[in-house]
């Protein structure tokens, strides 16, 4: 069994309010064969819970606007280090990036085929590495104008 059409849709329409937040490192699972819950798993990340939170909004909004569906549930608002957007067809993971390299769900789902995605979402791979890099350069330098004003 693979991903339906519908779940193709809905991932893509995702990754792309994803990409048009800045996330980093977004990513789709086909995880149909291996569970019976869900058609696809989106992931995607930030550097910050304030950014966590807008990326999160923008996909459930542009997903209720454009296709017409709501999240079923939404989980980890609270603390905005990893929500969950179960939209029963996909679910979407947006995490803070300590949260995306601790839990590292990629692992998880390796064996499972990667679902192709708008070039915009694709263009994020490695962002968080790029992010790390530069905050760490900063750091190192006593830039605190550029620690201060959280690296994108």
């Amino acid at each position: 069994m693979t991903a339906t059409d519908r779940s193709i849709e809905l991932v893509n329409a995702a990754a792309q309010a994803a990409a048009d937040r800045l996330a980093h490192d977004i990513i789709a699972y086909d995880v149909s064969d291996v569970l019976s819950i869900t058609d696809a798993f989106l992931l995607a990340s930030a550097p910050n819970d304030r950014q966590v939170k807008s990326i999160v909004d923008e996909i459930e909004e542009r997903l209720t606007k454009d296709l017409g569906v709501k999240p079923v549930r939404r989980e980890g608002d609270r603390e905005a280090r990893w929500v969950l957007l179960d939209y029963v067809d996909i679910v979407v993971h947006v995490q803070h990036s300590e949260e995306r390299v601790f839990y590292a769900l990629e692992r998880l789902w390796k064996d499972c085929p990667e679902l192709e995605l708008p070039a915009d979402a694709l263009a994020t791979r490695g962002k968080s590495a790029e992010h790390e890099q530069r905050r760490q350069a900063a750091e190192e330098a006593g830039d605190l104008r550029e620690l201060g004003g959280e690296l994108r």
